[in-house]
């Protein structure tokens, strides 16, 4: 309803009556509002956030060659030295319940890096002990080849908390995926 609508609709005897009722009341001051503080937001870690993207960009390279470590063949394994390799049997076995998963494929190998750092951060400060991850089979790359595999079996060989990793089981992802085993316990994670 607009103002000049409803000046019109009352009566001059009401609008005088009103006038009347209101003629000693005093307006509040519009200046004198109580301050109600709110509460202050969380504290920004900046300088950890800065840390934490200057390790990230240091933490995984690809000028290791992608097969140090590893056995020969198609199939991507790696046991970190002193490792048994019933402990890698085991793996393939199936032994160690995935507790977790990260799918990257379909992603540049920028993005795949980056997910791939916060996610094993994730697992090292939950203290995760066997995850997969989806590197994709390269059917939809140039040249039908996967791009990601390679990488990422060497970005994982880079990192300390990684004890083994094989390709995944057939029901689990076969060749486009690997089966990962980390220290057990919760670890201070690092880039």
């Amino acid at each position: 309803m607009k103002k000049q609508d409803r000046k019109s609709r009352l009566k001059p005897e009401d609008s005088a009556l009103f006038r009347d009722l209101v003629a000693d009341v005093t307006p509040l001051p519009t200046r004198d509002m109580a301050e109600i503080e709110r509460p202050r937001p969380r504290p920004v870690p900046a300088q950890r956030l800065l840390d934490d993207r200057d390790a990230l960009r240091d933490s995984l390279s690809d000028h290791i060659p992608w097969d140090t470590g590893a056995e020969t063949g198609e199939e991507l394994a790696f046991q970190r030295n002193g490792i048994s390799p019933q402990t890698l049997r085991k793996l393939r076995r199936g032994h160690w319940v995935i507790q977790d998963e990260l799918d990257l494929h379909g992603l540049t190998t920028a993005e795949a890096r980056v997910l791939m750092v916060e996610f094993l951060n994730h697992c090292a400060r939950n203290g995760l002990r066997c995850v997969r991850i989806i590197h994709g089979k390269g059917l939809r790359s140039k040249n039908r080849e996967p791009v990601l595999k390679q990488k990422v079996a060497n970005w994982l060989m880079q990192r300390d908390e990684i004890l083994a990793f094989c390709q995944a089981r057939r029901t689990e992802g076969g060749s486009g995926a690997v089966v990962v085993l980390l220290k057990g316990g919760k670890v201070k994670a690092g880039g």
